[in-house]
């Protein structure tokens, strides 16, 4: 039985067609940057900026973890290392009151991760009957599914995590849910495969290979456009490429070739009006987004490039996409730009300040930007920039925020935040 809210976020400007139940899709959060990944919700009464006041509740979550938040009717999902790095946790929270409702544990051990990074850094998934979660115990990652009510439905070892020195970057791919499958992008160094999982079983229906390059941590989505069937549209060194949920076989792709060695993607792809944009870099300041057709069949590198970027779009944060312009943060300095998606011009820069890691998320039109000092700053979604709001959480900030429900859920360094204005 889905946990469907009652609410009908309208007005999202998605530019695809995404699950199903689009109803329940658009009222909660139910993965990485929310419905299809998009980072865009219609919620009309989150504050731009607040005070004490306003904040719901504000609830300890042990351990530590830059895994975001993900929300369906009242129910808040999120794991965490233990601070003594031998429990992996699954919290599921009351979205009313923040009580932690239950719990959830894998064993684990401590591991080499990069200081950005956590070993509870991946995102849950729903579809409000399981929440799919990915552990990394610090030697291999597995994935679990919970029922509602905390029951293991199923779990299903996907394999060791190697990492090649010096690049030990940890672990932190996040799981997404369409229909009657799980999709994980398994992007390790020099191995890296795309897996279709029964969501009732567990069971892997379909695993597809990648080139491998260097560890890859960026999100799926499903575009579904002109009435064509559904495709899994994924990026990482290899390149950007569309798959067949069903099957997992392999529509067109894009090889991705870079000016000097190959970069890692971090950042998800996103959809523009016809486009795929999907970013890349590496800790030294490399910088490369390319933006591609979305249709096609087989190798489509030669004809399907339409712009790219070597300099100046982010690595980490991942761009978000509002009307006909696509809206970013650098990952050094918060600086924020606005680019025309077709074009990929510039149209504004805005420096915020602070180093950001968190992914903006667009709310009824209007931009929020988390920087890792937790100072959140609101502006305009247009193409002239105009200030709205600063507020800040009160402590560190490196995961990405969530809204459903008239709530925003920000994931600070020690606490879960709810924001809902009173």
């Amino acid at each position: 039985m889905r946990h469907t809210s009652l609410l009908l976020l309208l007005g999202l400007g998605f530019p695809v067609c995404v699950l199903g139940d689009l109803q329940a899709e658009r009222a909660n959060w139910p993965r990485f940057r929310g419905p299809n990944g998009a980072g865009v919700s219609g919620d009309k009464s989150i504050p731009v900026q607040w005070t004490a006041q306003d904040v719901a509740w504000k609830t300890l979550i042990p351990g530590s973890g830059n895994s975001s938040p993900v929300i369906w009717g009242d129910r808040v999902f999120l794991q965490s290392s233990s601070a003594d790095a031998r429990e992996r946790m699954l919290f599921c929270l009351d979205a009313g009151t923040g009580k932690i409702l239950w719990t959830r544990t894998a064993p684990g051990n401590s591991a080499k991760a990069h200081r950005k990074n956590s070993l509870a850094s991946s995102t849950p998934a729903t579809d409000g009957e399981r929440v799919y979660v990915v552990f990394w115990d610090g030697e291999g990652i597995a994935m679990h599914a919970y029922s509602f009510d905390g029951q293991l439905q199923w779990q299903r070892d996907l394999g060791p995590f190697k990492q090649i020195q010096p690049t030990t970057h940890g672990a932190g791919n996040s799981p997404i849910v369409f229909q009657d499958k799980v999709f994980f992008a398994n992007e390790q160094d020099d191995e890296a495969s795309i897996l279709g999982l029964d969501a009732k079983t567990g069971k892997i229906v379909w695993k597809t290979p990648r080139q491998g390059f260097r560890t890859c941590y960026s999100t799926p989505f499903i575009l579904e456009k002109n009435g064509s069937g559904a495709e899994v549209i994924i990026s990482s060194t290899a390149g950007v490429a569309s798959l067949d949920p069903h099957s997992g076989k392999e529509n067109w792709i894009y090889t991705w070739t870079f000016m000097n060695k190959p970069l890692r993607t971090v950042g998800s792809p996103v959809y523009a009006g016809g486009l795929i944009l999907a970013t890349s870099g590496d800790g030294g300041g490399d910088r490369h987004a390319i933006a591609v057709k979305a249709e096609g069949k087989g190798d489509v590198t030669k004809t399907h490039l339409v712009w790219e970027n070597t300099k100046s779009l982010p690595y980490v944060p991942t761009a978000v996409v509002h009307g006909d312009y696509v809206y970013t943060v650098a990952d050094r300095g918060g600086v924020a730009a606005c680019w025309k998606a077709q074009t990929g011009e510039q149209v504004w820069a805005q420096r915020l300040g602070g180093d950001v890691s968190a992914s903006p998320i667009v709310i009824d039109g209007k931009l929020y930007v988390i920087n890792e000092e937790g100072e959140v700053y609101v502006f305009k979604a247009a193409p002239k920039f105009e200030a709205l709001g600063k507020t800040p959480v009160g402590e560190p900030v490196i995961a990405t925020p969530a809204v459903a429900g008239g709530k925003l859920f920000i994931r600070g360094k020690s606490h879960l935040f709810c924001i809902a204005k009173q």
